[in-house]
């Protein structure tokens, strides 16, 4: 398996690699590759999946990532359809668009701090999430919802986003993991039954979840949140919409 920087290290911009694998069967034609090292992050829980650039030194030829995907254990690279794709055994330097990643660890971290600061002072269970760059939204466990609640979510997840918290990467064994009180905080535990390690992301003092995201390491990088907007989205479904002060 290739080393998959992203779980590891979510600060990681670039890496030297070699190409282990070339098909087709992307958009139009475009080229699949496997790498033995990537930075990319295939998408999941949400979060979309990484861009950005392959450059062989040899010749200075360079390709587009516009997506990655995981396919069984291993993380696959699409490049632009009909492109001339690089050879298996080639070594190029693999080069993240890093201003949009940080923005999504930034924004996923937040929607961690808002599902934390509603769980904890609400009870109320995650059912649906997504994000892009800079802005993300959550559905949750709510009959009903208002103004002022969401005014007052907004402030508290400003509160715990400038208490300083660090955010903490670790890998479970299964037993151990299931261990932790209300570490699936979705309505349905979408962690399949053959994982025998858990990724967990911890918002030191007030969050605990299993997730397989990028997120900054303390919570004064996120900045600020703004609630956007908020509506229904059945009897006990509510959606909030926020997004980054600064996007």
């Amino acid at each position: 398996m290739e080393r998959q920087l992203c779980y590891l290290d979510a600060y990681a911009r670039s890496v030297e690699a070699r190409v282990v694998a070339v098909e087709a069967g992307g958009l139009g034609g475009a080229p699949f590759l496997t790498l033995d090292s990537t930075v990319f992050y295939p998408g999941g829980g949400g979060q979309p999946s990484d861009r950005g650039l392959l450059l062989r030194a040899v010749d200075g030829r360079t390709w587009t990532v516009r997506a990655a995907r995981k396919s069984g254990s291993e993380i696959i690279h699409e490049l632009d359809a009909d492109v001339e794709p690089p050879q298996v055994g080639d070594r190029l330097h693999a080069d993240l668009d890093w201003a949009r990643r940080y923005a999504l660890m930034r924004t996923h971290t937040a929607l961690h701090a808002l599902c934390g600061v509603v769980w904890r002072d609400y009870g109320a269970l995650v059912t649906g999430g997504n994000m892009e760059p800079g802005t993300g939204r959550m559905d949750f466990e709510f009959e009903r919802m208002s103004g002022d609640l969401v005014d007052e979510i907004e402030a508290t997840v400003n509160v715990e986003l400038a208490a300083a918290r660090d955010v903490r990467v670790n890998v479970l064994p299964r037993a151990e993991a299931f261990a932790i009180p209300d570490l699936i905080r979705t309505k349905v535990n979408l962690l399949p039954d053959g994982i025998e390690e858990i990724r967990t992301i911890e918002i030191v003092g007030l969050d605990l979840q299993a997730d397989g995201g990028t997120h900054v390491a303390n919570t004064t990088e996120v900045g600020r949140i703004r609630v956007t907007g908020y509506e229904s989205k059945g009897r006990i479904n509510k959606r909030i919409r926020i997004s980054l002060e600064d996007a």
